[in-house]
């Protein structure tokens, strides 16, 4: 696979960015990443919903007294705007000219987990979003501190059930578990005080405050310290540690490159990202630019969003639905705004499942001949056995070859695009596909193209980034 290609793959959901790391480099490519512009503006779709306490009290308050009817109705509104919220989402990892700031943005939402499910509030889960993606490249520690304090992560880690004299620990002990330090550095002790210290941080218009009557005011000691700690305390006192940088450092890893990163790899960057005070855009440039210099191919599985964007860049198809992309990743396993648990997505194998494979496989079938999907097609991809009972729109596909090249040139096209590796028996398979006779300029070229294009999809080297 061409270097462009991966990389593309590695820091983008396609191979659309392919070119133009090829064409300005790597680090110019990082730069204007860094630097891109999002818009802030409040989606259409959230206009009208309540955004403060004081319009959600209202809200509350005024649908009391509704009939059955009326609540269900409000009920599918709410659940439309999550569907809108994934769709805008979508829209943005496949249309941003830099897409990194997404990726970071999706890693970001993978591990300071608040899923839409527990939170109900969308105007919450959207703060929480753009929160991300305003940080995304910022300082880890200072992006901790506005993660602790969203009104997201306070519903979701349940913190407005912490009160003095009534600890709830579940945001402290996911500070230190899964946000920043990773078990066993730290005692059940720190998880205490550091619950206490939480104690009555509830839900403000923009993001979390104390509130006099439930806060603990008194002294704790935390990793050795005593004081009137309150939550960006905490959070300055968990990045003096000495084991701070790994924990993410490996899960960035993980995210970009490599399934199973090495314990050298992941102290190595981690040791430069304390040096540069974890500002995140720095360890990402030494990151990808020191493994760029390597033959790293072949490390990572695609996540489902990779593997469904790549599809649709090669196919070259400009209808897609991102409901049905949403749905799709539901069935995948990589629900938006939804994880299973505070862990997140598990990543690595857990992406190739037996199911997941052949939900892939399925769905190459469908876009490669021009189908379009819906729910019950995807419903329909987890049994090899079931079929849509439903006539299906087509629609023309594309893939990008050379016309002037012959059979041998357009495989390796193709395989320099799509394969980290290919060897004979993949070789002998494609030529096979694709004869020695084929001529690029017949009329139906492109869906010999086409053909060969779905078998590439379904080889476990395909998988692989």
């Amino acid at each position: 696979m061409k270097k462009s290609n991966l990389w593309s793959l590695r820091l983008g959901f396609s191979g659309n960015e392919a070119k133009i790391i090829e064409k300005i480099g790597l680090e110019k490519f990082l730069k204007r990443s860094y630097d891109s512009k999002f818009d802030t503006q409040l989606p259409a779709f959230l206009q009208g919903h309540p955004q403060t306490l004081l319009q959600m009290k209202e809200f509350r308050e005024s649908i009391k007294n509704l009939d059955k009817e009326e609540k269900k109705k409000i009920q599918r509104e709410e659940i439309y705007a999550i569907g809108e919220l994934k769709k805008w989402w979508i829209a943005k990892m496949n249309t941003d000219e830099f897409p990194l700031r997404e990726k970071m943005v999706c890693f970001w939402h993978n591990h300071f987990v608040s899923t839409s499910q527990k939170v109900k509030i969308n105007y919450w889960i959207y703060q929480h979003n753009m929160i991300l993606r305003e940080n995304a490249f910022g300082n880890f520690r200072e992006l901790t501190k506005k993660m602790v304090k969203s009104n997201a992560m306070i519903k979701y880690l349940d913190n407005v059930d912490n009160k003095k004299g009534k600890i709830n620990e579940n945001l402290s002990r996911e500070l230190l578990e899964l946000f920043t330090i990773g078990i066993g550095n730290y005692t059940e002790e720190d998880i205490k005080n550091g619950a206490r210290a939480l104690a009555g941080l509830t839900y403000g218009d923009e993001g979390g405050v104390y509130k006099k009557g439930t806060e603990d005011n008194s002294d704790k000691t935390y990793f050795g310290k005593t004081g009137n700690w309150k939550s960006d305390d905490l959070v300055d006192i968990i990045f003096e540690q000495k084991n701070i940088p790994y924990l993410i450092t490996g899960k960035i890893l993980k995210w970009f490159l490599y399934d199973n990163p090495s314990e050298k790899m992941v102290k190595y960057y981690g040791d430069y990202f304390r040096k540069v005070n974890f500002e995140i855009a720095p360890l990402l440039t030494k990151i990808f630019t020191e493994e760029y210099a390597k033959d790293i191919s072949g490390n990572k599985i695609k996540d489902p969003l990779v593997y469904i964007f790549q599809l649709i860049d090669e196919l070259q198809l400009k209808d897609y639905d991102e409901t049905m992309i949403a749905f799709f990743l539901k069935q995948q396993g990589m629900d938006l705004y939804n994880q299973v648990n505070v862990k997140g997505w598990d990543g690595g194998n857990s992406w190739l499942t037996s199911q997941v494979y052949l939900q892939r496989n399925n769905t190459s079938d469908m876009l490669c001949s021009g189908k379009k999907l819906s729910k019950r097609v995807i419903n329909s991809m987890s049994n090899e056995n079931s079929k849509p009972k439903v006539e299906l729109e087509k629609r023309e596909v594309n893939i990008e070859f050379d016309a002037n090249g012959n059979n041998k040139t357009i495989i390796a096209e193709l395989s320099n695009r799509l394969l980290f590796n290919v060897n004979e028996s993949i070789q002998k398979d494609m030529e096979n596909l694709l004869k020695y006779d084929f001529d690029p300029k017949n009329t139906n070229a492109n869906y010999a193209v086409v053909r060969l294009f779905n078998y590439i999809t379904k080889l476990p080297e395909y998988q692989l980034i």
